[in-house]
């Protein structure tokens, strides 16, 4: 189905929504402080560039913009999610600072900070953004912080109280939380489906700074049955189905990446108990091992990249709150990430703000 009708479907469902109970969603484990610097020229221009200065002993590039902003998949999440209209709850330990820092952040979209922690130490990251192969890329740069400790020790009678009563129990960074990761995932999820009445969502990030560890996550995480809604971009989806058909690899070479890609989710819909979501710049999809979806992705001036997968996140999550059929809650997805990464401010939209944001793109889509 095409962009246009996939629109107008989703426009016909949004505004047809009645009012209903706020979907309560907790996000876990990440908030970090980013820097985003975006660099004008591509990668060869800033290597050159930095080799210059070092050259010459150290020095500056002027002119070099610089935005300082929240950052961390699971305080993103929960920024896109509460301006849409959700109920969130990260459970985050930072910083005192971070903590006050979140406040800034989040307090005035009405999250739940009651159960962020403030006994660790706050996670930094430098994100550079120039142009690679005729896209934007980022490249990121972080200190960790306490990030690599939070484990499910750290959890309260509190917070499982929350884990037991939410709609959503979502779990990212699984590369940050580098000492407890896998077993904070298995016992968060598995503490869900036996107390909870929420669904689990999982999306890892980028595996690759701890490539060693994905076999261990696949077995003790993925093929258990814990994860209902497992969410992946291109890289993520190669590197978990690759773990489950050795054949994957030989593939890599003679495919394109967009057939590559819907292969890999396949791989993991047939191997896995969860729906696999897929996002990607060209295209979303869902698979499971009955049926398969897929939409493409809105045409937008991309502003940003840094935070893209997590305004994506937010609307997957809200449409699938709304009970969207696939095709819809793709769509919504896209046009949040859209909306996001379109944006001069880098700003989140409301449900009436992505909903004019899809109207707008429809009337593009029919001239």
């Amino acid at each position: 189905m095409s962009l246009t009708k996939n629109l107008e479907e989703l426009l016909r469902f949004l505004k047809g929504l009645t009012p209903k109970k706020e979907a309560s969603i907790v996000v876990m484990p990440d908030f970090f402080l980013d820097r985003l610097v975006a660099y004008d020229g591509n990668l060869a221009h800033f290597s050159k560039a930095m080799t210059e200065i070092a050259e010459r002993k150290g020095g500056s590039i002027h002119g070099i913009k610089h935005l300082e902003l929240r950052g961390g998949n699971a305080a993103n999440t929960a920024a896109a999610l509460a301006t849409l209209g959700a109920k969130v709850c990260p459970i985050i330990d930072t910083s005192l600072l971070g903590f006050h820092l979140l406040k800034f952040y989040l307090d005035p979209l009405g999250v739940d900070l009651s159960h962020v922690k403030t006994g660790g130490k706050m996670s930094l990251t430098t994100a550079v953004e120039l142009a690679h192969q005729g896209e934007r890329v980022n490249i990121m740069m972080s200190d960790l912080g306490s990030l690599p400790e939070f484990g499910f020790d750290l959890l309260t009678s509190r917070d499982f109280k929350v884990l037991r009563e939410a709609d959503y129990v979502c779990i990212f960074n699984w590369a940050g939380t580098r000492r407890w990761g896998t077993k904070l995932a298995k016992k968060v999820f598995d503490y869900v489906k036996k107390d909870g009445k929420g669904k689990t969502y999982y999306d890892t990030s980028d595996p690759n700074p701890r490539k060693g560890e994905v076999p261990r996550l696949v077995k003790e995480v993925l093929l258990e049955k814990l994860v209902d809604i497992f969410s992946v971009n291109e890289n993520e989806a190669f590197c978990y189905a690759s773990q489950l058909d050795g054949k994957l690899d030989s593939l890599r070479k003679k495919m394109k990446l967009g057939k590559l890609t819907k292969e890999c989710a396949t791989v993991l819909a047939r191997s896995l108990s969860a729906r696999v979501d897929l996002h990607t710049t060209t295209f979303a999809g869902s698979f499971t091992k009955n049926s398969e979806t897929t939409v493409p992705a809105f045409k937008v001036t991309v502003l940003r990249t840094t935070g893209a997968g997590d305004a994506w996140n937010a609307g997957n999550l809200f449409g699938d709150a709304l009970g969207l059929p696939d095709r819809c809650r793709l769509t919504l997805a896209h046009a949040v990430a859209a909306y996001y990464v379109s944006s001069p401010n880098g700003e989140h939209p409301t449900l009436s703000e992505v909903t004019d944001f899809c109207s707008e793109q429809l009337l593009k889509t029919k001239g």
